[in-house]
């Protein structure tokens, strides 16, 4: 009788210093409890630093002989076919190593620090005008069960900015759609860091969620009527929706909705962000509702709509007062 193949453990590393990268990479795993893309990343970005050592620095054994110069000329060459965003992650991941055995007083100083950034011109977030976001969200059928699923997930998405990973970890115990006194409805998530919070939600979400709830048991398996029983958003078999899925159904309704075929999960936050700032929500409260740990990432969202800017300057400042008096 066949038997699935046994996985090989992963090899041993070679010298001291890709076992000081292993150490690294499972501080950041399970001691940080950074996210598995995160971490996938970082471990990808110094496998390839190794590798460089190995082939432009073979006496280079251990983290001590790793010296400045070495990892200059490794950006040098990641310089040639590399984005500055791409280049700018790696450096970003040697220094981190580095720190981390500074730390541990294996090495005494992080030759990575000594390194520069790549200037990185960060595009604004893509969003979409409150017409258009209505006409997403509406564009689901809502006379079907999965049709109601969709209007309910895309209603939570911009109503409440969540992360399509935060999105698709929805369980039925973490959403609560009614108070008791009169509130809105809200969420608990977690996180990045594996912080939890909670994220409010709008009446228009809540009745979504109502009207699909009243109807998710329909979405189970066709021949043994299996369900997950925690999952919020299940697929047509009766699955927990993943990232993927729901990043296919923004696709598909940005298209049908708005013509937007490039509509991605992150752009309705982003919609949701800007629309709240538009709507003259304060900064400090849109950073906490995203999850955000640095302000500076929400100040990204202050490209308010022009309409909005002229309201509050022609209602603000006094030429323009001054101007409506002698008009």
């Amino acid at each position: 009788m066949p038997t699935d193949p046994v996985e090989a453990p992963p090899a041993e590393p070679a010298n001291e210093l890709g076992r000081a990268m292993a150490r690294f990479i499972a501080h950041l795993a399970l001691e940080r409890r950074a996210s598995p893309h995160t971490v996938s990343a970082y471990r990808s970005d110094l496998a390839q630093l190794a590798a460089f050592v190995a082939e432009r620095r073979p006496s280079a054994k251990a983290p001590r002989d790793v010296d400045v110069l070495v990892l200059r000329a490794w950006l040098g060459q990641l310089a040639r076919t590399l984005s500055p965003p791409s280049v700018g992650r790696k450096i970003a991941a040697a220094r981190a190593m580095f720190r981390f055995l500074q730390r541990r007083g294996e090495v005494d100083k992080n030759p990575a620090g000594e390194l520069s950034l790549p200037k990185v011109r960060r595009p604004m977030p893509t969003f979409l005008n409150a017409d258009a976001a209505a006409e997403v969200v509406d564009a689901p059928d809502d006379t079907t069960a999965t049709g109601l699923r969709d209007r309910a997930l895309l209603e939570v998405l911009y109503a409440s900015g969540l992360r399509v990973s935060e999105l698709a970890g929805l369980s039925l115990d973490t959403v609560e759609l009614s108070t008791g006194n009169g509130e809105m409805g809200s969420v608990r998530v977690i996180g990045k860091g594996s912080k939890e919070r909670v994220v409010p939600l709008g009446s228009y979400a809540v009745k979504a969620l109502e009207k699909y709830l009243a109807r998710r048991d329909e979405l189970c398996d066709a021949k043994t009527g299996a369900i997950d029983p925690r999952a919020m958003f299940l697929s047509r078999r009766g699955k927990r929706l993943g990232v993927r899925q729901v990043q296919l159904l923004v696709h598909r309704y940005g298209a049908l909705g708005a013509g937007r075929a490039d509509l991605h999960p992150h752009a309705l936050r982003h919609t949701c962000a800007t629309h709240l700032l538009d709507g003259g929500a304060d900064l400090r409260a849109i950073q906490k509702m995203l999850g955000h740990a640095s302000l500076s990432t929400t100040q990204r969202y202050t490209h308010v709509s022009i309409d909005h800017l002229m309201k509050v300057y022609d209602s603000a400042h006094p030429l323009a007062k001054q101007r409506r008096k002698t008009s």
